[in-house]
């Protein structure tokens, strides 16, 4: 990789790595225990610069690429796994803009995200076709200079804090004939959006992951992405191979830093009739070890994908999905791990490794799951189409 990239990147590690000890940190167990879209957070990452991490350089933004998303996103998971979700979502929504953004697009909203004024989401999925996110059924309809949209979207993540949103649509009809899926970029504050009550989830609680109702939106024709019909090509092209690796990321920096705290307790936890710590048991090398060994081997399947992705590899696409679905089990695994080695401590005071541990689950059931993230890689490696 170019030194100078690298260097860039690695100032942003930085940059990522201060903000999280000195913000997210403080703020993590509030977020959790409250259910509480992080706010402070994001506005620290926009402070530090890091919403732009996918604008181009000539637009002020950083210009890096997926191994940057993974890198940052882990980083921030590290102390926040809800802060690092909304910041990965709104990097994949950042870079469907970017992918065919008009000059229109450029002044108004990515030179804005560069500058740490504005926050984008995703609004892809729907209630009524699951994990297959690919599947719209919300629709739109020309009207003059205008799109009217009507629908529903479930489990849109910063759902009424993000000042836009990258919605799927189809025309009415035309449900079953994707050349007729379509996206386009609505903002926060129009007329029509209905949210539906607030999250309060299992793990993941500060992600604000509602359900949005299309009440006859009206968005200026200028916000469809790209063509009439490219919501494929956005989806399979961009938004999944840049979802993928935020994820990655994202569960990444929760197992590493679940391990990390289970470690320093065994290091520091003393019994008082032996005068030893648990670090002296045997049969808890093991399990560190073995915990160790997945978050580093996986941690490079990922960086691997990430920049087999960022050269335009052909095998890209099969190692991203293998990377994400490998991350899925290893991020539960060793949140599982570490719960264990806290033994009670862990369990009993709701820990951060308990926080991990139940941000961890996500990683299995958000869209696209696990099992249809190793369905397309099977399909994939077989030569059969993702669909």
């Amino acid at each position: 990789m170019d030194m100078a990239v690298a260097d860039d990147l690695s100032q942003l590690g930085s940059t990522a790595r201060r903000v999280g000890a000195e913000v997210l940190d403080a703020n993590a167990a509030s977020v959790d225990a409250n259910a509480q879209w992080p706010a402070e957070n994001m506005q620290a990452l926009a402070k530090a610069g890091l919403l732009g991490l996918h604008v181009p350089k000539r637009l002020g933004g950083h210009g890096q690429g997926m191994l940057a998303l993974s890198m940052i996103c882990e980083e921030l998971a590290r102390h926040c796994g809800s802060t690092a979700m909304c910041y990965g979502m709104h990097c994949v929504a950042t870079q469907a803009l970017v992918a065919k953004a008009t000059p229109e697009h450029e002044s108004r909203y990515l030179q804005p995200i560069a500058r740490g004024e504005h926050i984008m989401s995703l609004a892809l999925s729907e209630p009524g076709t699951g994990s297959h996110f690919y599947l719209p059924r919300s629709h739109f309809r020309a009207d003059e200079d205008e799109f009217v949209l009507s629908g529903v979207k479930g489990f849109v993540t910063s759902g009424g804090h993000a000042d836009s949103y990258v919605v799927s649509l189809t025309s009415p009809g035309a449900e079953n004939d994707p050349g007729s899926f379509t996206l386009v970029l609505v903002e926060g504050k129009s007329e029509g959006l209905r949210w539906g009550e607030a999250w309060h989830g299992y793990g993941m609680r500060g992600n604000s992951s509602r359900t949005l109702h299309l009440e006859h939106v009206r968005v200026p024709a200028m916000n469809l992405l790209g063509a009439r019909g490219d919501q494929i090509w956005y989806t399979f092209e961009i938004v999944l191979p840049h979802f993928l690796i935020a994820m990655a990321g994202v569960y990444l920096g929760l197992a590493a830093a679940s391990l990390e705290l289970a470690i320093e307790h065994l290091k520091t936890r003393e019994h008082q009739h032996t005068g030893e710590t648990l670090s002296t048991q045997p049969v808890l090398w093991h399990d560190v070890a073995g915990a160790w060994t997945e978050v580093e081997a996986t941690r490079r399947l990922a960086h691997h994908a990430a920049r087999l992705a960022d050269a335009g590899s052909p095998g890209a696409t099969q190692a991203l999905l293998a990377a994400k679905a490998k991350v899925a089990k290893t991020c539960n695994q060793v949140t599982d791990t570490a719960m264990a080695l806290l033994g009670g401590r862990g369990y009993g005071e709701n820990s951060a490794v308990a926080r991990m541990h139940r941000d961890a689950r996500a990683a299995q059931v958000m869209s696209p799951t696990t099992h249809l993230v190793e369905a397309w890689l099977g399909r994939s490696l077989l030569g059969l189409p993702l669909l």
